[in-house]
């Protein structure tokens, strides 16, 4: 087994739906680790990191409480094309503001990817 790791940036944009709702930007910086068997292109990751949420709230049912939030997340993928340059995967990801804050409703994201490495 080979274990890696790696710094991730992250910007989304989450569009707000419902009563009360608002749209917001997170912006979030996280260390991710990844498992791998030899010579396979299956991995298993797992990483925390912080995030920055343009707003506290993004409906009248969900409040985070603070601007700040921890992210972790598990998840698993494949490497494919020349040089691995491409990944398909799945992550579980949730956020908290860890006590920072209240409320602290956190939210709870399932999340398909496809990605780039460069």
């Amino acid at each position: 087994w080979n274990i890696t790791g790696f710094w991730e940036a992250s910007l989304a944009y989450w569009d707000g739906d419902g009563q009360g709702a608002k749209s917001l930007w997170d912006v979030g910086f996280t260390p991710v680790f990844r498992l791998s068997p030899n010579l396979s292109r299956f991995f298993l990751e797992a990483g925390i990191g912080a995030h920055y949420l343009s707003e506290k709230k993004i409906n009248d049912k969900r409040e985070f409480g603070s601007h700040f939030s921890l992210g972790d997340h598990i998840g698993f993928g494949w490497l494919f094309g020349g040089k691995d340059r491409y990944e398909l995967g799945y992550r579980f990801q949730h956020l908290t503001n860890a006590g920072l804050g209240d409320p602290n409703d956190g939210i709870s994201l399932h999340q398909v990817r496809l990605g780039y490495n460069y």
